[in-house]
């Protein structure tokens, strides 16, 4: 099936098989389309909604184009990006709880870019504080290896996305490219802590995992709009555990935590302000906003297969953070990534 033929089934309202899903974004992702059949074909969709089938078939082909993190085991091995786009601008927890579970013994393949709805992506604050994003694909297995801890740079690894960020722009809507990053770990990570924007995509997402052969996968979606483990309402998650999929609530409660009134105390403005606040939460100095990683950085050591549960996560969480080791990790990162283009 080629582009023109998809775009009719879509706008008749049909939705596309996983091959013919895959055959359509190969075709896209090495350039054979029109700028103007590629946003054809994505508001197409779009409007009709993304079928899991869809997604399975674009995430695969991703996977495929992208340059990869080669390791030698992925016991352990853990990523934490979520899919953004919740407008809520709060400091970049998943980044803060990549650090965390790096000190538990997680491998953190921690993927990201700069951000695209949000004030600060996981590249601006990394780079922020220090950190060298353009290194190679070599480089960031050197970081697993000796810190436990690697930040994939989105474009760094996903060449083929040249040929749609025209179009994406072009038409200002979000689009099936809005899941598909933490979708596509360039490391192959089978195990994953992943926050979506919104809980409809809870199912869909863990159905796409299950079909690309993820182990343990946790997806997120909080009450108040945040992609993460709330601190300030009802979270939805959904669980990937030994092939089986099931759903449940949490509430920071359950953890021993205080349900606060909203999350405006972790909204952020900029890079420089995220910085601030991650280090505060790393460093135990801001209780609001240590407490929200250790949500989420509890959820990462649980994916990881660290822990039996994600409470017992969420206590090892608490006890990293309150030593301090967390934002000695960040700072490592920072000099040894630095160290490459010395």
């Amino acid at each position: 099936m080629d582009i023109q033929a998809a775009i009719r089934q879509l706008v008749a309202g049909q939705d596309l098989s996983d091959a013919e899903a895959s055959h359509v974004m190969r075709e896209i992702m090495t350039g054979q389309c029109t700028d103007a059949q590629i946003g054809a074909f994505l508001v197409a969709q779009q409007i009709k909604g993304v079928a899991t089938a869809e997604l399975l078939g674009a995430a695969r082909v991703m996977r495929e184009l992208a340059t990869p993190v080669q390791l030698g085991s992925r016991e352990h091995l853990v990523d934490t990006c979520g899919t953004g786009g919740t407008g809520t601008n709060t400091f970049n927890i998943s980044t803060a709880s990549a650090m965390v579970a790096a000190c538990a013994g997680a491998r953190v393949a921690k993927h990201g870019n700069r951000g695209a709805t949000s004030k600060s992506g996981s590249a601006d604050v990394l780079e922020q504080a220090g950190v060298n994003l353009s290194i190679s694909a070599e480089q960031v297995a050197q970081c697993l290896d000796e810190l436990g801890v690697g930040f994939m740079f989105a474009p760094g690894h996903h060449s083929a996305m040249k040929h749609v960020i025209g179009p994406r722009k072009q038409i200002g809507v979000r689009s099936i490219f809005n899941m598909l990053g933490p979708l596509t770990n360039p490391a192959g990570a089978p195990n994953q802590v992943m926050g979506v924007f919104d809980a409809v995509w809870i199912q869909p997402v863990l159905e796409v995992l299950k079909g690309l052969g993820s182990d343990h996968v946790l997806v997120l979606a909080s009450e108040d709009g945040l992609d993460e483990i709330s601190t300030a309402a009802t979270t939805h998650v959904g669980e990937l555990k030994d092939g089986v999929i099931s759903t449940y609530e949490i509430t920071p409660e359950m953890f021993g935590m205080p349900l606060r009134s909203d999350y405006q105390a972790l909204q952020v403005e900029s890079p420089e302000q995220s910085l601030v606040l991650l280090r505060q939460a790393l460093a135990n100095e801001n209780l609001e906003a240590t407490d929200i990683v250790a949500l989420n950085a509890g959820a990462a050591i649980y994916a990881a297969n660290l822990t039996d549960d994600l409470s017992a996560g969420v206590e090892k969480a608490k006890s990293i953070l309150a030593s301090g080791a967390a934002l000695q990790k960040l700072n490592d990162l920072a000099t040894l990534t630095r160290s490459f283009s010395e």
